[in-house]
This record gives structure tokens, C-alpha cells and sequence, in this order.
């Protein structure tokens, strides 16, 4: 079975699906695999190094020419999906909940679709979990970022010349990525704190050494994990709260997302306003629009002497071991789907048909005899 790796297409994006480690591992599962010369490069990982672990280079046009399953990062572009033969399995980041156009394209060249933020997230899914593995890295990079841009020390300093107080930091939104900001922002010496409406994560928050903010503003978890979307109601309290809160902090960090929805706004532009000059608000959520009102997807901007950070790709700022992170994540579902080297697509399964999003077969509801 042969899996091909193409050099992805996305502006900035120099992550790679698969690293030479993953591709050693494949090849001694039973897989080929094909790599586009320089896939790698951006990364930090070289051709010769997956020649060495036993791919074959290919270049640009034929890499994907007879491949059984394609492993990628990002979308795929229109010409790279005309480029598929129907029946080719394909893995990668598909944006299932708001690129309808793109999924339809899959679905009209006969692809069979995986979305990597499909995958279920259930216990024996978790090895394959790359949401979770790319905002781990994400989190991280994003209190650097703050810790660049801040005119401050995070920690605090006793020095002859009298004392530095440490920076104070909000992360808001306890998830896999507000965590590891909590975490980083704790290992730099920062005074940290922590939001999230789901009163459950305060344990998590604290267990880390960051205070929980209570705001008076609590909403239900949804199974997946993720805080279910307040009521309008609630968000100009939540609102409310947080600007009398956020100008206490030198940064803020936000996170917070809903799936296929736009970010929750959670800093409205007076609450930036009130801010301290040289504080930096750090915005995960910049790809759905953003939590602060005043937040350029794709752009760093400074409003009211405070630099708001919104980038959009924060795990291709450190390629190297976001790819790592990816590549074990595909490496478990290829695992999953293709057991021994072999295809073997069971959309009984609750991982296959869930991350499934493009080419899944119809399949018939149980009958009700025989099911009590």
C-alpha cells in the first residue's frame, strides 16, 4: 500500500504531514511511502534523511500518481484534488464544518475524506488526536510570542538595583492550549490567572499554579470537551466582567472556540482601550474571527499602545516538532485504518465513521428486529 506525502500548498504552512521517524515506522508496518522532494524542508527535515528511512523521492506532479492514501497537512488545492484518483484515501486538516465547497469537490472526485479534526475524541482515539497535539503547540508558542512583545520581565527579579515585579498574565479558555499557556507563562515566572466558563477545569487551572477567575459566567461542556456557546446573555456578561478584569493583566492570552462557529467575542475594544500600554493580547481564536473585537486575522496590529497578535498558524512557527507531534498522530490513524499495511475502511467503527467527511458509503440504520 503506498502513501504519498506532497509538499503542502498552504501560504506559510511548513509543517509536514510525515517525518522521516514516522516514515521508518510505516515501512516497518508493511506501507511504502512516496515524499515530494523538499516536503520536508521547511520543517528541518531534509530528502536525504527520508531516503535514508526508506522513501522514495518524488517530485511535485507524479507523487501522488497511483498512491493509495495521501497524508497531508492542510487542504488540498482544486488542482491537487483533480489530481486524485477515485478511491484514494486522504488524511490532513479538511475543515470539514466550514469549507463545504472543498469537501464537495473530495465528494464529486470519489476521494474517501479524513479530517484530523474529526476524530472523535474518545479514549482510544487520543494517539491520533492532532487538535490536541497542534494547540499543545500553539499555546506554547503563544506565551512566547507575549513574552517578546511585552516591555516587561515575566519573573520576578531581586536585584541590587531593588526589585522587578513579575508579569501578570490571563489565559482565557482551559483548554489543551490554555493550558500549556498557563504552564509556559508559570515556567517563565508569570503571575498567572485563568477563565473558562466550565466550572470543572478550575481543578486542571489550579493543579498548574494559576488562580481561577471567577467571573460569575459558567456554561455546560459538550461531549467532545468543549464549552457550549452562551446565550447572548451571557456573553455581555461575560463581557462586562472582563472588561473591568483585563486591564489588571500585561497579557492576555485567549483561546476560545466553538467548532465551525465564529469565536466568541470576549474583549470588546474599551476593554483594550483601558488596557496598560505595552500589553500584548495574544488571540488563538484569530482563525474564526477572533476573541478580541479589535483582532486582524493573519496580522499584528497595535491599538491603543497595545499590540494584538493574530496569527493564524501558530504551529508552523515551530515546524519542527509540530510535524513530530502530526506525524505520530496520522502514523495511529493510518494504523487504525489500514492495520498490517492493508486497507480496511470498517465505517461500523466510531473512529472511521466519525472522522470520515467525504466518500463514506451509505450505510443502512439497524432494523428494529432483533434490537431490543
Amino acid at each position: 500500500m503506498l502513501v504519498a506525502v506532497p509538499r503542502e500548498a498552504g501560504a506559510g504552512e511548513g509543517r509536514v504531514a510525515l517525518i522521516p521517524e514516522t516514515v521508518a515506522r510505516l515501512a516497518a508496518n508493511g506501507f511504502e511511502v512516496a515524499v515530494e522532494r523538499g516536503a520536508g524542508a521547511a520543517a528541518g527535515f531534509p530528502d536525504e534523511e527520508y531516503a535514508n528511512a526508506g522513501a522514495a523521492l518524488r517530485e511535485p506532479g507524479p507523487v501522488v500518481g497511483g498512491a493509495d492514501i495521501v497524508v497531508r497537512v492542510g487542504r488540498p488545492t482544486p488542482e491537487e484534488v483533480s489530481a486524485l484518483a477515485p478511491g484514494t484515501v486522504l488524511i490532513g486538516f479538511l475543515a470539514p464544518l466550514t469549507d463545504r465547497e472543498g469537501i464537495e469537490r473530495l465528494e464529486r472526485q470519489g476521494v474517501v475524506a479524513f479530517a484530523m479534526e474529526s476524530i472523535p475524541r474518545i479514549t482510544r482515539a487520543q494517539s491520533m488526536d492532532a487538535l490536541s497535539s497542534q494547540a499543545t503547540v500553539a499555546g506554547y508558542k503563544a506565551v512566547l510570542i507575549a513574552a517578546d512583545r511585552v516591555p516587561k520581565l515575566f519573573p520576578m527579579l531581586m536585584t541590587a538595583a531593588g526589585t522587578i515585579a513579575p508579569a501578570r498574565v490571563l489565559v482565557m479558555g482551559a483548554g489543551v492550549a490554555g493550558l500549556q499557556a498557563i504552564a509556559t507563562a508559570r515556567r517563565l515566572g508569570a503571575v498567572v490567572s485563568a477563565f473558562d466558563v466550565r466550572p470543572a477545569v478550575k481543578e486542571q487551572v489550579e493543579s498548574l499554579g494559576a488562580k481561577f477567575l471567577e467571573l460569575g459566567v459558567t456554561g455546560e461542556e459538550t461531549e467532545g470537551g468543549y464549552a457550549r456557546e452562551l446565550t447572548p446573555e451571557q456573553q455581555a456578561q461575560q463581557q462586562a466582567a472582563l472588561e473591568e478584569r483585563v486591564p489588571d493583566f500585561d497579557v492576555v492570552v485567549t483561546t476560545a472556540l466553538v467548532p465551525g462557529r465564529p469565536a466568541p467575542k470576549l474583549i470588546p475594544a474599551s476593554a483594550v482601550a483601558n488596557m496598560r500600554p505595552g500589553s500584548c493580547i495574544v488571540d488563538l481564536a484569530a482563525e474564526a474571527g477572533g476573541n478580541c473585537e479589535l483582532t486582524q486575522p493573519g496580522n499584528e496590529v497595535v491599538r491603543e499602545g497595545v499590540t494584538i497578535v493574530g496569527f493564524t498558524n501558530l504551529p508552523s512557527e515551530m515546524a519542527f516538532h509540530a510535524s513530530q507531534l502530526y506525524s505520530r498522530n496520522v502514523f495511529a490513524l493510518l494504523q487504525h485504518l489500514a492495520p498490517g499495511g492493508e486497507l480496511n475502511l470498517d465505517f461500523g467503527d466510531e473512529i472511521t465513521a466519525g472522522a470520515c467527511v467525504a466518500g463514506k458509503p451509505d450505510i443502512p440504520a439497524p432494523s428494529e428486529e432483533g434490537t431490543a
